[in-house]
């Protein structure tokens, strides 16, 4: 019963495998995932970054985690995905009705409005050199999102995966839920707000009313209990907007 519990409302620990989230995320930190939240009516929001569910092969060819007996365990209660799950985490840039654009060197433009991003990693442009990655205008159905990583020339994002059954975009019921925390190691403990940018007066759209890699286990899993409060607290906190 706890197990069922904490996987289906809590958090997770997931860690980071690659380096698609540069600078905000590095190789080996370990994040916690809101799980609760998102039962109380809550969508992803522009800027969050968020985990979900592989949608249509984004990690195909990627090889399987083999996880040791402490993950199995933790795995087993609910603490860390199973090894065999293949979880994605990005950044959200666009949600349902948002029309997301980019010319390749950028900037990358929400409902026509240029995005000042200082979470994209030095030295890159907001999109790619490339025009699969790099030149593109697209708008995003009702129930779906458009994500891309911080490191923009190494993240397989929805960019590139435009030609797959949901046109690049992630359908918001295979969000586990948005990283709020990393967690491990603890020089690196921090909290994973949205960003200012996504605030800026026009952003909305007109329709709204107001490199791949497989996340793998981890081993610091345990440290979700000291989150808990904290997710609940946020939820509280956000309770008022979500029933509007």
């Amino acid at each position: 019963m706890l197990a069922l519990l904490i996987k289906t409302f809590l958090v997770q620990a997931f860690s980071i495998p690659s380096s698609s989230m540069e600078n905000t995320l590095q190789i080996g930190d370990r994040v916690l995932v809101d799980k609760l939240t998102p039962w109380f009516g809550s969508e992803p929001e522009r800027g969050e970054v968020v985990v979900f569910h592989d949608p249509d092969d984004w990690l195909a060819g990627e090889p399987t985690p083999d996880p040791n007996a402490l993950q199995t365990v933790l795995s087993w209660i609910g603490l860390m995905p199973s090894a065999d799950e293949k979880d994605l985490i990005k950044r959200v840039i666009g949600v349902g009705g948002d029309t997301v654009e980019c010319n390749k060197t950028g900037p990358l433009k929400v409902n026509g409005k240029a995005l000042n991003e200082p979470y994209v990693y030095p030295g890159n442009t907001p999109c790619s050199d490339d025009d699969q990655g790099g030149r593109f205008k697209v708008t995003v159905p009702e129930g779906k999102i458009w994500v891309m990583g911080d490191h923009r020339q190494n993240s397989r994002d929805s960019r590139y995966n435009q030609a797959d059954k949901n046109g690049g975009m992630v359908p918001v019921d295979e969000v586990v839920g948005r990283a709020i925390v990393v967690a491990w190691p603890m020089d690196r403990w921090s909290t994973l707000p949205v960003p200012d940018t996504f605030d800026q007066d026009g952003l909305q759209s007109q329709a709204q009313s107001p490199a791949a890699a497989a996340l793998t286990v981890a081993p610091q899993g345990l440290a979700v209990a000291g989150v808990v409060p904290f997710v609940w607290w946020r939820r509280r906190r956000t309770a008022p907007a979500e029933t509007r």
